[in-house]
C-alpha cells in the first residue's frame, strides 16, 4: 500500500495536556490525541465537520528538538463570593502553571489518497493553539511498510489509537465526551539531538 504523508515543520507548537493534572505530572504532550488528529483533519477537509471520527488521516508521527516549560496564568471555572457589608464581592481565583511548548516540532500526516495529501499540503496547521502554526514543507510518496519503519526518516511519536493491554487514557473526546485510549509506539528518535 502506498502513503501519500506530508511533513509540516515550525518553530513552536503547543499541545494541551489532556488532564486536570498538569503536564508536569503526566507529560502528555509528546503524543497527539484522537480528537486533535480529528481537529486537524476537519480544519484540512472542512466537508468533513459533520462527520464524527478520523476520516482520511491513516498515521501520524511527532518530533521535536525539545519541550520550553512556559508559565501561563489560568483562572478557575467557579466563582468565590464574599460579602462585604451589603454587598457581595465576586472573584476568581488565579493560578500560574507551567505548560511546556514543542520547539522546531516536525510533523508527517500519512493519507492513503494522493489528492487529499496534495490538499493537505497546500495548508497551514496548529496542534492546539493558532498562533502556534506549523507550514507544509513536503510531499512524500513512501510504501505503508517504509513509513511503519522509518526509512525515509519519519520517526517520531505516535499514539495508536486503540485499545489493548499496552492502552492507556489519553483523554475525553471534547466534542462525545467519550473516553480515548491509545499506546504510544516510538520510531527512530522522536527527540533530536542538537
Amino acid at each position: 500500500m502506498t502513503y501519500y504523508v506530508v511533513k509540516y515543520s515550525g518553530p513552536f507548537g503547543f499541545i494541551k495536556p489532556w488532564t486536570a493534572v498538569r503536564d508536569s505530572e503526566t507529560f502528555s504532550q509528546q503524543f497527539l490525541t484522537p480528537s486533535i488528529i480529528e481537529g486537524i483533519e476537519k480544519k484540512l477537509f472542512p466537508e468533513l465537520l459533520a462527520i464524527s471520527g478520523i476520516q482520511k488521516i491513516v498515521g501520524h508521527r511527532l518530533s521535536y528538538d525539545q519541550v520550553s516549560g512556559q508559565q501561563e496564568v489560568i483562572q478557575t471555572r467557579g466563582w468565590n463570593s464574599t460579602r462585604k457589608g451589603k454587598d457581595f464581592l465576586f472573584a476568581r481565583p488565579k493560578a500560574i502553571l507551567i505548560r511546556g511548548i514543542l520547539q522546531n516540532p516536525i510533523l508527517h500526516l500519512a493519507f492513503t489518497s494522493k489528492d487529499d495529501a496534495t490538499n493537505a499540503a497546500k495548508q497551514h496547521l496548529c496542534l492546539c493553539r493558532n498562533e502556534d502554526m506549523l507550514f507544509p514543507d513536503n510531499l512524500i510518496e513512501a510504501s505503508k511498510e517504509a513509513f511503519e519503519q522509518d526509512e525515509e526518516g519519519f520517526h517520531g511519536f505516535e499514539l495508536v489509537f486503540e485499545k489493548t493491554e499496552k492502552s492507556f487514557l489519553v483523554g475525553y473526546h471534547r466534542i462525545t465526551n467519550e473516553p480515548m485510549y491509545g499506546w504510544i509506539k516510538v520510531v527512530g528518535q522522536p527527540v533530536s539531538s542538537f
